[in-house]
């Protein structure tokens, strides 16, 4: 279903000028769509702010100063902005059109990277970043959403929405953060800090995720992520990918250490560390296919109906800061305070200026105050005395959070369940969640740490790589790397070894590499200018198969002998291995030509040019031909020897 049919700007021109063509993406601050600048006949790209965001006055200087900072930055790997305008209630950007893809469109469908391929990405958006760096800029929002691949295969950094000058402090409100939870560096989270090592931290997060298709924290909620930021390391991507480079582990945790002074000064620096880093890596390392790479077939087909949206992970917003703070106490019924005493009643049956009282008035006033307070009372518990807010204990001892819970009169229900990064006896998370409603009546349900699942590798050497790979699926481990060699004890398709060892304690889903038998080399024999059916029965006799080129060649060997042979003698090929061979069509023949009555040098050079080596024989003390072998006229083969004779 094209969802661009329900867009009222889709078939508009904004601003006189820009024909809206196409939705393209609908992001948390604006949607951006493909239009037609109708002045200049190109196609750009523009980002159109929510209407409901375009009366936020803040919101407003915040986009402008997207198009004045991305507009300042001129580099072939960013995107660049040509206009910034008004249309009514659209606030607009013209920015350059990148057709492609994003960063995030390619690791959902490709899961992990080969080495080669992330370094290829990151290069790139260091560039960008490190020009704007140097112009005062910090992004602040890197991700894989805003690394755009263009169809021609390069790549640009979008979305300078929320930059700033490099030294200025960056809290959209008093108590909150804008940014995206999963990249967000701890100095963002504690104070709201951005400069531009905070980049070089999204780009650390980044390059985890390109290396091993997943991002390094994971949650139920943005308090659990940030969290993580705040007091967990991001693991090496070798715990993910077992023999994966250390260069790349070494990478990773530079660019997202969580002290931001253990970080290069820029995206400068940073991207000199990674060239040097891709130059001592070998060819193989940067060709490894992680385990967690997808196959083509194996790719997600596109839901038309998301309309490019990222996930509620992967969406800017504004994000509460965690509180430094214990949670405020419960409410409690609270005592209200007694009406005050009615005056003194006029005497009896007067009032004012000799008027009868009218009998028990006062009592009415006092009894509809007290009703009055009474129905209050009831509203207020119907609404919110009866209710509160469940405390934050995400992380703390099972001890400790039901204490806390005790403390604000509820009950605590403990489930246990595995977690990769909470500790062993501390708690995964509440439901509700922090903050939650819940009924003072009602009872919290705790999922307490287990601590990490752990299995131990199955030692499958000597195995069938089919079977190998089925015992550690059974053991909820994953297929990893599959390297070959040579080995004259393990027959071959056989396991050799494994990476980690067996025995080794993992969590469930880690990746092991196997190692898998060529079985015993076999040595190429030499079948150069043997018969064709001669050296196919060697060949097959050896243990190899044979393909023979469909094109004959001409050559030094005899017609229908073998002209040459790939691989070569010596070269060593597993059992079953494969050589091609060529078949010779004979020598070439070629006319000689007539160099009698010429000088030697000219006869010689005309002899060689037609391809033929020369032997000179002298009669007399002189410099003229005046026989040759073949005469002239004749054919022979190229190659083959013309004497001549001086005199």
């Amino acid at each position: 279903m094209d969802t661009t049919l329900k867009d009222p700007l889709v078939g508009q021109v904004l601003d006189g000028r820009y024909r809206v063509e196409a939705r393209v993406a609908v992001g948390g601050m604006a949607t951006v769509y493909r239009a037609t600048d109708t002045r200049l006949d190109r196609v750009l790209a523009l980002k159109v702010m929510h209407p409901s965001l375009a009366t936020d006055d803040a919101f407003v200087a915040r986009f402008i100063r997207e198009a004045k900072s991305a507009a300042r930055l001129a580099h072939p790997n960013v995107v660049g902005v040509f206009d910034q305008g008004t249309d009514g209630t659209y606030v607009y950007l013209a920015m350059e059109y990148v057709s492609g893809c994003t960063l995030r469109d390619v690791l959902r469908d490709r899961g992990a990277l080969q080495p080669r391929a992330a370094l290829d990405v990151l290069e790139p958006v260091l560039a960008a970043l490190g020009s704007a760096h140097r112009a005062g800029l910090v992004h602040r929002d890197m991700k894989p959403e805003n690394v755009l691949i263009g169809d021609d295969g390069r790549v640009k950094v979008a979305d300078f929405g929320l930059v700033r000058a490099v030294d200025s402090h960056t809290s959209a409100t008093t108590d909150s953060i804008l940014g995206t939870v999963s990249y967000l560096a701890p100095e963002q989270i504690e104070d709201g800090t951005a400069d531009t090592r905070t980049d070089l931290y999204a780009c650390g997060v980044m390059l985890y995720e390109m290396l091993t298709g997943g991002k390094p924290y994971a949650g139920g909620t943005p308090a659990q992520v940030l969290y993580q930021h705040l007091n967990t390391d991001v693991p090496p991507p070798s715990e993910s990918v077992p023999g994966l480079a250390g260069p790349l582990d070494a990478l990773v945790a530079r660019a997202a250490a969580r002290n931001p002074d253990a970080r290069p000064e820029d995206a400068a620096a940073l991207l000199a560390e990674v060239r040097t880093a891709r130059a001592g890596l070998t060819e193989a390392e940067l060709d490894a296919v992680p385990p967690q790479a997808k196959e083509p077939d194996e790719a997600p087909v596109p839901d038309a109906s998301d309309d490019g949206a990222a996930d509620a992970e992967a969406a800017t917003s504004v994000i509460p800061r965690p509180a430094g703070t214990a949670p405020a106490p419960p409410e409690h019924t609270a005592r209200l305070s007694a009406a005050a005493a009615p005056p003194p009643e006029p005497p009896a049956g007067r009032t004012g200026a000799g008027r009868r009282r009218v009998p028990g008035r006062g009592f009415l006033v006092a009894v509809g105050v007290v009703l009055l307070a009474l129905v209050g009372t009831g509203i207020w518990y119907i609404n919110s005395g009866q209710f509160t807010r469940t405390p934050a204990v995400l992380d703390m001892t099972q001890d400790k959070a039901t204490e806390t819970l005790s403390d604000a009169g509820l009950d605590a229900k403990v489930e246990r369940d595995y977690s990769e990064r909470v500790e062993r006896g501390h708690v995964i998370s509440s439901d509700p969640e922090p903050g939650g409603r819940i009924r003072r009546s009602d009872s919290v349900t705790l999922t307490v740490s287990r601590g990490p699942h752990i299995v131990k590798v199955p030692d499958v050497s000597g195995t069938p790589l089919s079977n190998a790979r089925r015992q550690l699926k059974d053991a909820d481990l994953v297929p990893g790397i599959v390297k070959r060699r040579f080995d004259e004890e393990t027959a071959q398709g056989s396991v050799i070894s494994t990476d980690p060892k067996p025995g080794s304690e993992r969590r469930p889903g880690s990746a092991v590499a196997l190692t898998v038998s060529k079985g015993r080399p076999i040595d190429v024999p030499d079948v150069v200018g043997d018969d064709e059916d001669e050296a196919a029965d060697e060949l097959r006799d050896a243990g190899l198969k044979v393909k023979v080129a469909p094109e004959r060649v001409h050559s030094e060997e005899d017609k229908g002998t073998i002209a040459r042979q790939s691989p070569a003698e010596g070269a060593q090929l597993a059992k079953g291995g494969t050589v091609t061979l060529t078949v010779s069509k004979g020598p070439e023949m070629v006319e000689v030509p007539d160099v009698e009555d010429s000088g030697e040098d000219e006869a010689r050079e005309k002899l060689e040019r037609a391809g033929f080596e020369v032997t000179v024989r002298r009669v007399f003390f002189g410099d003229t031909v005046f026989n040759q072998s073949p005469d002239s006229g004749k054919k022979a083969p190229r190659g083959s020897e013309v004497t001549i004779w001086l005199r």
